[in-house]
């Protein structure tokens, strides 16, 4: 196929040698298959700004770090040096999230380097050498989506482990190669420390992949893995290795609001008395 504008200076650097077919086109990226010595890998080509249809970056972005101060300042005064920064950045993020993930335990796609907006990374496919489906086109048995819901948790937990929550976890955005489960699209990854939409953004993603294998195996509706794995979270007894049970008993304990209400009146009506006593012994003195 005639090689993509982007994709040229890749040819001419000797990164790609060529241009197979376009694999898939989606609101932050168009993907395609590319040639790079014996192998066939992958290609993101991630859209410009303007031009992505990816809705509430801002959100995505809490709590991302930028090491230059004076890359960091560029970003917030919003010229076009610091927009260029904040593109490389938004780029940059989903690289440094396979690497963390693949080291933390979680499978996805082996990156290879992000070159002027293009993530090069590996091809996952089957043991046919076909490009592994989505899991949106994938039909299982009951017991096969047990097992895969389960292995699914785990990547989530692991994840949370390396400090990352996927932030836009659905079927959408995992293959299914001959082993299982592969995450990936990552560019909208949450720092899970520093934004203030983690949990709830954990909780959409654990929803999101629920609901899809609860289509095979109706009772996994019933789990509570976001609040097993939050709470855990929060207590700091996560680890990656932890036994995850899907239940979660919710505190029996609720707030007294009475008890409140009266302890707050106490307090105001002795604050009260003590303004009192302070006007009378001025008024004798």
């Amino acid at each position: 196929m005639k090689i993509p504008k982007r994709l040229q200076p890749l040819v001419e650097d000797g990164l790609i040698d060529d241009v197979l077919s376009q694999l898939m086109s989606g609101k932050e990226a168009t993907v395609y298959t590319v040639q790079c010595g014996t192998e066939v890998r992958c290609a993101k080509v991630y859209k410009e700004a303007n031009k992505r249809s990816f809705k509430q970056a801002s959100k995505y972005q809490e709590g991302r770090k930028v090491r230059n101060s004076r890359r960091a300042r560029a970003m917030e005064k919003g010229s076009k040096y610091g927009r260029k920064q904040q593109e490389d950045t938004w780029h940059n993020a989903e690289v440094d999230a396979l690497f963390r993930l693949a080291k933390a335990g979680v499978r996805v796609p082996e990156p290879y380097g992000c070159f002027d907006g293009v993530l090069l990374m590996e091809l996952v496919t089957t043991e046919d050498g076909a490009v592994a489906p989505r899991l949106n086109d994938v039909a299982m048995s009951e017991e096969q989506a047990i097992e895969d819901h389960a292995i699914v948790m785990v990547y989530v937990m692991r994840m949370l482990c390396a400090g990352i929550v996927h932030g836009d976890l659905s079927e959408f955005n995992v293959l299914v190669d001959d082993y299982g489960p592969v995450i990936i699209d990552l560019p909208q990854a949450v720092d899970a420390a520093g934004n203030n939409n983690a949990q709830s953004m954990l909780e959409r993603d654990i929803r999101n992949m629920t609901l899809y294998y609860a289509q095979f195996a109706p009772e996994l509706k019933n789990t509570k893995y976001a609040q097993e794995i939050w709470a855990l979270y929060e207590d700091g007894e996560l680890h990656p290795d932890h036994p995850l049970t899907g239940e979660f008993e919710e505190s029996g304990e609720s707030a007294d609001v009475d008890s409140v209400l009266l302890e707050i009146k106490a307090a105001f009506e002795e604050e009260q008395d003590r303004k009192e006593r302070i006007r009378i012994a001025e008024e004798t003195d």
